[in-house]
């Protein structure tokens, strides 16, 4: 079979271009790299995992197992401590009636996450690779991009550090301030980077032992609480809100934004590298994309429910309750934090840190020091997964091979800076409140993700046979276009609600430039998908490549 479809054909599988592995999909030229005969600083990719062979079956648990790992380490984006404060946040304002919006959001994941896989698995390139060789030559949209994303990874990152000084404090009952948690997250970092240097799947068996420890933490609060089932399973199918307003609709939009993070599709379509796949076998892409995509699957339906978990807990046991009433609650157990709730009836407001005090005045201490390990488990594993999205990244948009712990020391120093200061002069409420901020900072990054990679899987000349069709080329622009609009929607009523002049100009100022700059990725993305009366100058057209050498032909 010929590597050809509607009428492109590609360029042929070169053994090396200046360093840098090719292969028979992509008509990219990779840029020399100044480093290139040297050996790599990452040292995830050191060691394959082998592929299972001669197994003729349509189906092999043997082979799921052997492509399990990237998809679990991705999931952990859906379980950092952002996502677990907008769970806990969605229970208390709104109960069980927008756990369909948090099914919606992570089915909406999955998808957006295939395309990520499959853009890693057909090309061998990472997103980050492809957005450096396929936007033009001038270095300014691909430098702004890189920096989108940069602020992304960081933003998360700050929400990794302030859910690990949470845990820590809320564990040692006070004992460890939050600047002394703070300042504890930056050596934990480094010494989780030399976890991959006992071998690839050790790392991934270490990955998938802090999410059993989140889902046992929040599972035990889940069977504590014994939330009713029929409103939790009417919450999750029937798309409706009964009696919603302003509140509840601002926290679907942040449930939204919680869930699908940018940086993890950079993360994804890189991790999937790991895999040993000869991509000169169309089989054996087809069959990479299919076990993996199954592997994701299996890892966000785990997050889900962990999530749920999360969301169910806090509408049974704290939906419309009352500050008096958790007052109270506190008061009769003897809890030393029942100052942080005032002696009035205004409806409970909880964040990470009350949400853990409130469980323990409700349910015991117990469930305290439970709830306290899976924040801190939470945190933990996303640190990981944050220093991975850095390095892909910074490697792939500017050819850069830092190693991760200078890499690691630049945007943690960046996070911890502020995440510092607010800990040592303000308070725990001022700490959580960052989190605000910090995912309209990540709603904002989500189309320099989203964009690009609808962009390039449409793209015959990168993708080939693998390609998006017509149903998915208009679907996964509806879902771009759905979720940017819902994140814009979180962006303004953050903005609006800053209530300063001053910031409301400078915020115009921004949107401007920032509204420039996605058309210009839309441009670019819409003569992907076959507008071609805007193909003036693209270069990520899906007009044939050139070739230097005969066509590539598939082996059998």
């Amino acid at each position: 079979m010929k590597a050809e479809q509607d009428g492109d054909l590609l360029e042929e599988d070169s053994p090396q271009d200046n360093g840098v592995q090719t292969n028979q999909y992509s008509s990219i030229s990779p840029p020399a790299s100044p480093v290139a005969q040297e050996e790599p600083f990452s040292t995830y990719f050191e060691d394959k995992v082998a592929i299972p062979e001669n197994v003729n079956q349509v189906f092999s648990f043997r082979k799921l197992w052997a492509f399990t790992g990237p998809g679990f380490l991705m999931s952990i984006a859906y379980l950092d401590p952002g996502n677990i404060e907008s769970d806990l946040q969605s229970g208390a304002k709104a109960g069980f009636k927008l756990l369909w919006v948090l099914l919606v959001a992570t089915i909406i994941g999955l998808l957006l996450q295939r395309l990520a896989a499959r853009l890693g698995v057909v090309t061998g390139m990472h997103l980050a690779e492809v957005c450096n060789r396929q936007y033009p030559t001038v270095s300014v949209p691909r430098v702004i991009l890189w920096l989108m994303v940069e602020l992304a990874i960081i933003g998360s990152d700050m929400q990794e550090v302030i859910g690990c000084a949470i845990a820590l404090n809320l564990l040692s009952v006070g004992r460890i301030p939050l600047w002394a948690g703070v300042l504890i997250t930056i050596t934990d970092t480094f010494v989780f980077l030399f976890l991959d240097k006992y071998g690839l799947r050790k790392l991934e068996a270490f990955f998938g032992f802090l999410i059993t420890v989140m889902a046992l933490s929040f599972g035990y609060e889940y069977v504590l609480v014994k939330p009713d089932q029929g409103e939790l399973l009417k919450g999750m199918f029937l798309p409706y809100c009964a009696g919603c307003g302003p509140v509840q609709l601002e926290q679907a939009v942040g449930i939204v934004g919680a869930v699908i993070m940018p940086h993890n599709i950079y993360l994804h379509s890189a991790l999937v590298k790991s895999r040993d796949i000869d991509r000169k076998n169309k089989k054996e892409v087809k069959e990479a994309n299919k076990y993996y995509f199954i592997e994701s699957t299996i890892a966000l339906f785990i997050s889900f429910l962990i999530n749920v978990f999360v969301v169910a807990v806090f509408a049974e046991a704290f939906y419309n309750k009352t500050n008096m009433e958790v007052h109270e609650f506190c008061n009769k157990t003897g809890s030393p934090h029942s100052g942080l709730f005032p002696q009035d009836n205004n409806t409970l407001e909880v964040d990470i840190y009350k949400g853990g005090v409130v469980l323990g005045c409700v349910f015991g201490p117990a469930a305290l020091y439970i709830w306290a390990i899976g924040i801190l488990a939470a945190g933990q594993s996303s640190t990981m997964t944050g220093t991975y999205s850095g390095q892909f990244v910074m490697e792939g948009f500017l050819n850069l091979r830092w190693s991760r712990f200078a890499r690691v020391l630049l945007t943690r120093s960046i996070a911890i800076t502020p995440t510092l200061l607010v800990a040592i002069f303000q308070d725990v409420q001022h700490l959580t409140g960052m989190n605000d901020f910090l995912n309209v900072l990540q709603s904002m990054q989500l189309p320099f993700a989203l964009i690009p990679i609808l962009t390039f899987t449409s793209l015959t000349s990168i993708m080939n046979d693998f390609a998006n069709g017509l149903v998915w080329k208009i679907s996964g622009g509806v879902v771009i276009l759905v979720v940017c609009a819902i994140n814009m929607y979180f962006v303004v009523v953050y903005v609006t609600a800053l209530n300063s002049v001053l910031l409301y100009v400078l915020a115009a100022i921004f949107s401007i430039a920032y509204l420039c700059f996605v058309g210009y990725l839309v441009w670019h993305c819409l003569v992907a998908l076959g507008v071609s009366c805007l193909d003036f100058g693209s270069r990520v057209s899906n007009r044939p490549a050139v070739f230097i050498e005969e066509p590539y032909e598939y082996d059998s």
